[in-house]
């Protein structure tokens, strides 16, 4: 049983720089063998067992337990002896509890560490008291005070219930373990929910189960924002379990509450088998007029035109191509992508009283709880959010659209209602990885050096900015590494919500300008590898403060993937089979790899071995969860590039489900070897900079291996036959 208190009574989370921890409150006092709440982070009980609360969601990457290592070490606690809960949203208690963009680990490293510390500075302080000794005479060994003069030892357990009187412990005046003491940090850790997942417990959104539970789906228009006229709602409800069906008005946006028709039944089969009854029919809307295929026809016309926008003019480009001893043209283009997850978009909601509760596999818990609020009109006070285990995300889960969804439809019903995405809904109702056209021309000199570049960047948006995930940055490599670089852009209408995918902009943007540079050093007759490090040139940093770009730290890479490799003794790879290198700087990581592929003769592209040098900073936290991350990067990455894309048609997604939209299978992995090259910087993140470089570095082994450019994705195995 827990101490009876309110987690605000001991720790106080307000804003700063950060938006992480300011104040560490001690809890109350907590009776004789009960569980002692050492601050909103950390509970120790009786029995030593020291429970963790993992304040960022998890959908995969890991962070319920890189986190929790965190705090940990510096709390000096025997792993094993750890136990780990998901933490609600809450953020007065929590901060910013969002998780993406692979900054989990930089927003937490400093603060996460001094929550363990001053626990265990806590502790010490506890036990110099019942000593009466100085705090320094003290020292800790895993889960234990220890008087280092007389010997004296006592156990966390023991002195956790006295922390509460006393003085508080200033977060900034501890002092944090060298990484030389390390005993947790860099050492491999198999995630906590392993054992739950591998022997199929219970444990995800879709997994949840509240009593007097009912089920729903939602029907949407294929037709985005498009609004329903009119249902057959009267057949629905003839069905047998079916509980209710009814047309939700909502509003325009797709991160929201949508116009569609719940339907509500007793089971999740019998719900979504009564879809076929709806004879649902849409308002005409006037995104249904936009196409894939129309897109191409109106980006290849704006090309021919003045752009829209200029992103950055450095010196004479015009000129510049009068000096090139050979100059390069080529228009590339990639497609929408979903996201996929293997766990459907879900979300349980339960309401009653005027509050609502819901059990949500988010990577976003305050933005749910807003939205939620936001929709039903309620206070934020009475919306909780229990934050679930995702079964995946890559860039999903961040919108509120289906927890929005979940908590309309329990308020209607005034019922718990657990609302189950199908596949089909999965993929047609997507915030997709945008699409985009390019169309450059490069030049080299005599010496093969780069002297011009020039992007012509035809993209989706408005005419104020571009769709989310859809823009791309005055300072995106090569710029800034090539004297003469002009980059405009231009941008194409779009009904279709876009937004993040793994390594949002990067995943395409790096395959366009790694492939294209390898084009140029094929124009240079130089070796590629060799090509990109003259590119980079010779200076440490390039660009300063958020925009800069450590071009020493990306030589170190490709100087270490090149080792790996055996690039300089490649020679023939053999009939139909080469290798291909690229590089990417995306989500504060510097990644570089080397792919060896076969092309059957039918065209089959097959990765056979894939080298990844990566440098994140001076610790990988679990280093097995790390060198995972980066697998799942490279495969998701292929996946991409040889299988995937969104088709839009008529206004609607063409694709539905893994039979169009296939996810690359185990049999098609080829193997990955993963180095981490450590240099004296901060930790970052893993979730997502490992995948961009994969995908040009493919399509560049798949030239050397048959003299084929790929500028348009996924690959075209026609292209490729012998």
């Amino acid at each position: 049983m827990a101490a009876a208190t309110s987690r605000r009574d001991f720790l106080k989370v307000t804003a700063s720089a950060a938006g992480l921890v300011l104040a560490y409150r001690a809890a109350p006092a907590a009776r004789a063998q009960e569980v002692a709440t050492l601050s909103a982070y950390v509970r120790i009980g009786p029995d030593g067992l020291v429970t963790i609360m993992a304040k960022h969601p998890d959908m995969g990457q890991g962070v319920a337990t890189s986190l929790p290592m965190l705090i940990a070490e510096e709390l000096d606690v025997a792993w094993e002896n750890v136990r780990v809960e998901q933490a609600p949203a809450d953020a007065e208690l929590y901060g910013n509890q969002r998780s993406g963009g692979s900054r989990t680990i930089a927003m937490n490293w400093d603060d996460l560490r001094r929550v363990g510390a001053v626990g265990r500075a806590t502790l010490i302080q506890a036990a110099a008291v019942g000593w009466r000794c100085a705090p320094h005479e003290c020292s800790t060994l895993p889960g234990h005070v220890v008087h280092d003069a007389s010997g004296r030892s006592a156990s966390y357990a023991a002195l956790a219930p006295q922390c509460a009187a006393l003085t508080p412990i200033p977060m900034d005046s501890v002092t944090l373990k060298a990484a030389k003491d390390y005993r947790i940090v860099g050492k491999s850790m198999t995630q906590l929910a392993t054992p739950a997942i591998v022997t199929g417990k219970p444990l995800f959104g879709i997994d949840v189960v509240r009593p007097g539970m009912l089920y729903a789906v939602y029907e949407k228009a294929p037709v985005f924002r498009a609004k329903v006229a009119s249902a057959d709602l009267d057949a629905v409800k003839a069905v047998k379990g079916v509980r209710d069906a009814f047309v939700i008005e909502g509003g325009d946006e797709p991160d929201g509450l949508v116009s569609g028709v719940a339907i509500v039944a007793d089971s999740w089969w019998r719900a979504n088998q009564a879809r076929s009854k709806l004879n649902v029919r849409w308002a005409d809307h006037s995104g249904s007029d936009q196409s894939t295929a129309g897109f191409a026809r109106v980006a290849a016309a704006l090309n021919q035109g003045p752009p829209h926008e200029t992103l950055r003019q450095d010196s004479d480009v015009s000129a510049a191509w009068t000096k090139a001893a050979k100059t390069v043209e080529a228009a590339y283009d990639y497609p929408f992508l979903a996201h996929a997850p293997l766990e459907p978009m879900n979300c349980t909601a339960d309401y009653r009283d005027g509050r609502i509760e819901l059990w949500a596999p988010t990577r976003n818990p305050g933005g749910v709880r807003e939205g939620v609020a936001k929709t039903l009109g309620l206070p934020l006070k009475d919306v909780t959010v229990n934050v679930v285990r995702s079964g995946g995300a890559f860039g999903r889960r961040a919108q509120v659209d289906v927890y929005v969804e979940a908590a309309a439809i329990s308020k209607r019903v005034n019922a718990p209602v657990k609302l189950l995405w199908t596949r089909e809904d999965d993929i047609r109702h997507d915030f997709y990885r945008p699409a985009g056209f390019h169309f450059l021309k490069g030049g080299v000199d005599p010496d093969g050096r780069v002297v011009a570049w020039q992007d012509h960047f035809v993209t989706f948006g408005d005419a104020k900015q571009a769709a989310s995930s859809a823009g791309l940055a005055p300072t995106e490599f090569p710029a800034r590494f090539v004297p003469n670089c002009r980059i405009v852009s231009s941008r194409i209408p779009l009904n279709a919500p876009t937004g993040p995918w793994r390594a949002p902009g990067s995943n395409a943007l790096a395959f366009v300008m790694q492939a294209f540079i390898d084009e140029l050093a094929h124009a240079a007759d130089k070796d590629p590898l060799d090509f990109r490090m003259q590119l980079l040139g010779d200076a440490a940093v390039v660009g300063d403060g958020a925009n800069a770009y450590d071009a020493g730290r990306m030589r170190g890479v490709l100087s270490a993937v090149a080792e790996m490799s055996n690039w300089r003794n490649r020679g023939s790879q053999g009939k139909r089979t080469g290798m291909g290198v690229a590089f990417h700087y995306s989500h504060a990581g510097y990644f570089a790899e080397v792919v060896k592929v076969r092309v059957d003769d039918d065209g089959r592209v097959r990765p056979l071995q894939v080298w990844v040098a990566g440098d994140v900073g001076s610790t990988i936290i679990n280093p097995s969860g790390a060198d995972s991350q980066v697998v799942g990067s490279v495969i998701d990455g292929f996946s991409a590039a040889l299988h995937q894309k969104i088709t839009i048609e008529n206004g609607a997604t063409v694709e539905s489900n893994f039979t169009d939209y296939p996810l690359l299978r185990i049999g098609d992995a080829p193997p990955v070897e993963v180095r981490f090259v450590k240099t004296d910087n901060p930790p970052t993140g893993l979730g997502e900079p490992a995948l961009p470089p994969a995908i040009p570095a493919l399509v560049n082994a798949v030239f050397a291996a048959t003299g084929v450019r790929i500028r348009s994705l996924p690959i075209d195995t026609a292209l490729l036959r012998a």
